[in-house]
Formats: C-alpha cells, sequence, structure tokens
C-alpha cells in the first residue's frame, strides 16, 4: 500500500509536464520542463497565504478538503497490477461522490469569496460536472452490467484480454466516454483552458482566483493526483495487468499514463477551446457514448 501511494503521489505532478512538454512541441516551442509542476508546489509551500476579510474558514478548508478526498479516492480503485487497499461492494458510489465533496467545497470557497468572477467560475463548474457524472455513473452501469460486480476492482479486474475479444464494442464506448469525462473533470482543452487569465472564459481557474501561497499549491497538486486517478482507471480499464508481475505491472501501467498524458497534449494541440454554450454538447456526447454501452451490454446479457 506505502508503495502504491508513492506511485500515485510522486508520479502525478510528472504528468502534468508531459502535456506541457508535448503541446510545447506541436507549438514548436521548448516548453517548461517536465518537473515543472514540481518547482511550483515547492515554491508555494514556501510562500504566506493572504486573505480577505469577507472569507470564512470554508475559504482555508477547501484546498485541505479537496487533495485530501482526491487521496482517498486513490485507495478505492486498482492501478495497473497495485490492487486497491480499500474494496468492498458499492465503493463506486462512494469514489464518485469523493470527487463530488472536493468540488463542493471549491465551489463554495468560490462563493464564500464574494468575487464576481469566481462565483460566475463557480457557477459553470456546477452545471458542467451534473452532466459528466450521469455519464460517469453510465460507464460504472455499464461495467457492472458486464462484470456483474458493483465494485471498483471488480469491474475492472473482469476486463481482460477475453472481455476484449467478447465484449468489445461496449468496452471501446466506455473508453471514449471515459476520456471524455477525463478532460471534462480536469478542465483540460477543449473544455477549459488551464493556462488562460481571461476571466469572462475561465470555469476551473476562475475559482481559485483568491488562493495563494500552500492554499494554492494543495489545489494544483490535488488536481495533478485527480488527473492521475482518473488517467489510471482508463490506463487500468484499457491493458491486462492480470498477466504481468507486480514490478513489471507497474512499469507498464506508469509508461500508459504517461502515453495517456502525451495523447492529452495532442488533443489539446489539435483542437481549440470549445464556446461555453458548446461545451454541454461534448459532455452529453460522452454520455450518448455510455448509454449506447450500457444498451449494448444489456443485450448481450439478457
Amino acid at each position: 500500500m506505502v508503495a502504491r501511494m508513492l506511485v500515485c503521489m510522486v508520479f502525478s505532478p510528472f504528468l502534468l509536464g508531459v502535456i506541457g512538454k508535448t503541446k510545447a512541441l506541436f507549438a514548436g516551442r521548448k516548453g517548461p520542463p517536465y518537473l515543472q509542476l514540481y518547482y511550483d508546489i515547492f515554491k508555494l509551500l514556501q510562500k504566506g497565504s493572504v486573505y480577505s476579510r469577507t472569507t470564512t474558514w470554508i475559504f482555508r478548508a477547501a484546498p485541505l478538503v479537496s487533495v485530501t478526498a482526491v487521496l482517498v479516492a486513490a485507495f478505492l480503485i486498482p492501478l495497473g497490477s497495485l490492487r486497491a487497499p480499500i474494496q468492498f461492494w458499492g465503493d463506486v458510489i462512494l469514489f464518485a461522490y469523493l470527487f463530488g465533496l472536493a468540488r463542493f467545497f471549491m465551489i463554495l470557497a468560490a462563493l464564500d469569496t464574494g468575487s464576481s468572477f469566481e462565483g460566475m467560475g463557480a457557477s459553470r463548474e456546477a452545471a458542467f460536472s451534473c452532466l459528466s457524472e450521469i455519464a460517469l455513473f453510465l460507464n460504472f452501469a455499464v461495467l457492472a452490467v458486464l462484470s456483474k460486480s458493483f465494485s471498483l476492482s471488480g469491474m475492472i479486474g473482469a476486463c481482460s484480454w477475453f472481455s476484449w475479444t467478447t465484449m468489445r464494442p461496449s468496452l471501446v464506448l466506455v473508453d471514449l466516454s471515459c476520456f471524455m469525462i477525463l478532460l471534462v473533470e480536469n478542465s483540460r482543452i477543449p473544455i477549459d483552458d488551464p493556462a488562460t487569465h481571461l476571466e469572462l472564459t475561465m470555469i476551473h481557474e476562475g475559482m481559485v482566483l483568491d488562493h495563494s501561497g500552500p492554499d494554492l499549491a494543495f489545489i494544483l497538486y490535488a488536481g495533478a493526483i485527480k488527473f492521475f486517478v482518473l488517467g489510471g482507471f482508463l490506463i487500468t480499464l484499457l491493458l491486462p495487468f492480470h498477466f504481468y508481475n507486480p514490478a513489471m505491472g507497474t512499469v507498464v501501467f506508469l509508461l500508459g499514463m504517461v502515453f495517456l498524458a502525451a495523447a492529452v497534449g495532442v488533443v489539446e494541440s489539435a483542437m481549440a477551446r470549445l464556446r461555453l454554450n458548446r461545451v454541454s454538447t461534448f459532455i452529453i456526447g460522452s454520455f450518448v457514448l455510455a448509454s449506447f454501452g450500457l444498451m449494448i451490454a444489456l443485450a448481450r446479457a439478457f
């Protein structure tokens, strides 16, 4: 379990560096170093936080709640050959709503500042997350039907090369839908641009304008772990890790995560950010893919 958490906590910021390097490569630039997020987090931890007189304890607690919630979610999901330390029937519900808890506190913190820009970002975050959660649960329903399990470990563990040969259409649709949800939940292009500074178009970044110092470091770190956990879910679903021993499986898993981060960088380089009124259409697309996957799974089951 210690090795598993070290992999998650140490490796996750590196993936955002891979995304940045991939985007820089497509733009013909050198780009920031792979370890840039490590430097940023370390620098922010050495600074002090500034708090407005209008904020309450919610504003200070939100970053800690956010990073704690995503770390607990990491305990519920198998990552490659590394088994989940916590497994029980229905843990898929807890997994989804741990992310919901982190988002809820970040939205409250944004509203707590009294800033119209942060309130606007919080409103968009709440609206889009409602749609993405429905698609996420539909994907869980597909995996539950295929695996006949309502536990994350059972859902993912049942997916093997045999499953891909017999249930390929449903699994392909689930993987495509999960990739789209990954972009939505992590506020990546084409949903949001994490590098933007235009307040009228920001979603997630607009919510954290007033955070500074260690609080901002926790938010950045929570975002990296969230990407790692959701990406780990997708990679573990794609690859048959039960064929490998733990050491080799971990290496294959990390290589798969690097490839996924590079794929996200390619998507962000090839696509422009969507207009806000088109974001909901993109999320509904992931819902439609999951719905077709569920219908195919139910048709095969019954």
